[in-house]
């Protein structure tokens, strides 16, 4: 969620910005967005459809498991503390 909200910084600054120098952003009209945004979701229609229609009991992880990474991306994660502590260079024994 972090990284949602420092974007949507970077965005809003850069906003300001541009509307201070009177330059007009190469974004996209809302109503891409919202276009967009209608394709994403559009994409969850038809395996929720096949769930249904093929009367599967409804999985509860299906939106942890096929919505969220698929409409909002995977979201960074840092490798576990034993593999980073491995994967570090060993600087103790002074090479």
């Amino acid at each position: 969620m972090k990284i949602y909200l420092m974007s949507l910084g970077a965005g809003l600054l850069v906003g300001v910005i541009y509307a201070l120098i009177n330059v007009r952003s190469p974004a996209p009209p809302v109503v891409a967005l919202v276009g967009l945004l209608g394709i994403l979701v559009g994409e969850q229609i038809p395996p929720l459809l096949k769930t249904l229609w093929a009367k599967e009991p409804a999985a509860l992880s299906w939106m942890q498991e096929q919505v969220r990474p698929h409409m909002f991306g995977h979201l960074p994660q840092g490798a576990p503390k034993a593999a980073a502590d491995a994967a570090a260079p060993d600087t103790a024994k002074g090479t």
